[in-house]
């Protein structure tokens, strides 16, 4: 990145040791510490005020580096966002963070364009082009220039961010300008949010509104820790930040490369339920279950097969589909990557070249398991004709031709045309070798089936009826 960085901080009398004392001082003047006498409250307001000292010089040095972003004026008027409601989509918040004119915001405030216009703090516009953006993390660089250093920000370290600290939120919520929101960390990692592909937010219950958008979250150092992109509308005291540090990252590729490039594994996932851990013989949500490894990508040359569980990869722990996506996203292709897997109950490691992330999805979803009653499916050989009309790639196995209604197997999703290709970790390519394995199943015990819907692959587990 060009330019070099202008922290923001507080005065250094003001520390976290300093802080606690201030905190202290709150409890007295609340009375949650009983005041011994008339010189302990004194004591205590000047305390109070010494914390409100901070905040409020944490605000002013950190509202210059926080911009209001705005589509381009069209020419030949001379302020179109004067009819713009203040809240219309376009509208948002950005922070500097870079003395040269960097400026970091979400990729749904840009949308499609090449160009928006950027106020800053002292009222000056800028026609900023868009540098780059990455959609998968709702993120997006912009470039002004301007014939001086500008006011900036300096990211912090997202990983040392800790429930219960004290944030700040700056943006332009509703047009109000800078407007700043004190709050605290309300959780970490959070995702399936359905907001982007790669998420780990950070949570806060510092306000965040409409026009907050692209806007940064400082911690009491003045460090941007986060990215505000999202709140939920029902809730109160509920939004949601980027961390920095994959905004950094973010912001290093598309500075140097123009594009963000990830890694890639090449397999399907899905999540590691009551059912599923007890026929692989590991704990709930204990790593992510492979249900498909495509052919020639890095999974398959490495060795890892669909049933293996991945439970860890470059040494960092894998809880949720979610994780392992982003874990793999963040590792540099051509890097060579340890990946821990169980299979038939034995921990593995197995080293993986990754590759570059190809622009289709990791995450392969499943049905939800549901209640246990009869399996209510008929089956039948494969065909090309039937092949062809259910869109399948594969001829080997067994199609399903009919679910029952109210059926276990409707429950838990199957469909008419779903090829099943295993049976308790057997292959089957015809209804004879499915029905000896359906046989061996001894009464009571459930079956396992991977299965596979025009490309897509899955495991269900299903009980069942007594014969």
């Amino acid at each position: 990145m060009t330019g070099s960085y202008l922290s923001i901080h507080p005065q250094h009398t003001h520390g976290p040791k300093s802080l606690g004392f201030m905190i202290l001082g709150l409890l007295l003047i609340s009375g949650a510490v009983a005041p011994q006498s008339l010189q302990a409250d004194t004591s205590g307001l000047r305390l109070l005020e010494s914390l409100q000292s901070v905040i409020t010089d944490l605000a002013e040095q950190a509202k210059p580096s926080v911009v209001n972003i705005l589509p381009s004026t069209p020419a030949g008027k001379k302020d179109a966002s004067r009819d713009r409601p203040p809240n219309a989509p376009g509208s948002g918040s950005g922070v500097i963070i870079s003395p040269d004119g960097h400026i970091m915001t979400n990729n749904h405030v840009i949308g499609d364009a090449v160009e928006v216009e950027v106020r800053l703090s002292d009222k000056t516009k800028y026609t900023a082009r868009v540098v780059g953006k990455d959609p998968d993390t709702d993120l997006a660089v912009l470039k002004i220039d301007a014939d001086h250093a500008l006011p900036s920000a300096k990211f912090g370290d997202s990983g040392k961010v800790r429930v219960g600290q004290w944030v700040l939120a700056v943006g332009n919520p509703f047009g109000l300008e800078r407007t700043v929101t004190l709050g605290v960390v309300s959780g970490i990692g959070r995702e399936n949010m359905n907001l982007s592909r790669y998420e780990n937010f950070i949570q806060t219950d510092a306000s965040i509104n409409p026009g907050n958008s692209g806007g940064p979250l400082f911690n009491m150092y003045g460090e941007v820790i986060g990215i505000n992109t999202a709140i939920i509308n029902f809730a109160q005291g509920i939004g949601f930040a980027i961390p920095s540090n994959m905004a950094n990252q973010v912001l290093q590729q598309l500075l140097t490369r123009g594009k963000v490039v990830r890694g890639w594994l090449g397999v399907g996932i899905q999540p590691v339920t009551a059912e599923l851990a007890a026929k692989f013989g590991v704990r709930e949500n204990e790593g992510v279950l492979v249900n498909e490894v495509f052919e020639h990508d890095p999974a398959a040359v490495a060795g890892i097969k669909p049933g293996d569980i991945i439970t860890k990869i470059d040494g960092k722990l894998v809880d949720t589909t979610n994780a392992l996506s982003r874990l793999v996203a963040n590792l540099e292709p051509g890097v060579r990557t340890p990946v821990e897997v169980v299979r038939d109950g034995k921990r593995l490691e197995v080293s993986v070249l990754l590759t570059e992330r190809r622009d289709t999805p990791l995450l392969a979803s499943l049905p939800s398991s549901r209640s246990e009653i009869k399996l209510g499916i008929d089956v039948q050989d494969v065909t090309a004709e039937l092949a062809e009309r259910f869109k399948l790639k594969d001829l080997k196995g067994v199609l399903i031709a009919k679910v029952d209604p109210g059926s276990l197997a409707q429950a838990e999703g199957l469909h008419e045309g779903d090829l099943i290709k295993e049976v308790n970790r057997e292959d089957v390519g015809t209804v004879s070798e499915f029905a000896a394995a359906v046989a061996r199943v001894r009464r009571g015990e459930t079956i396992l089936l991977r299965v596979l819907r025009e490309s897509r692959a899955f495991y269900v587990v299903l009980k069942p009826s007594d014969r």
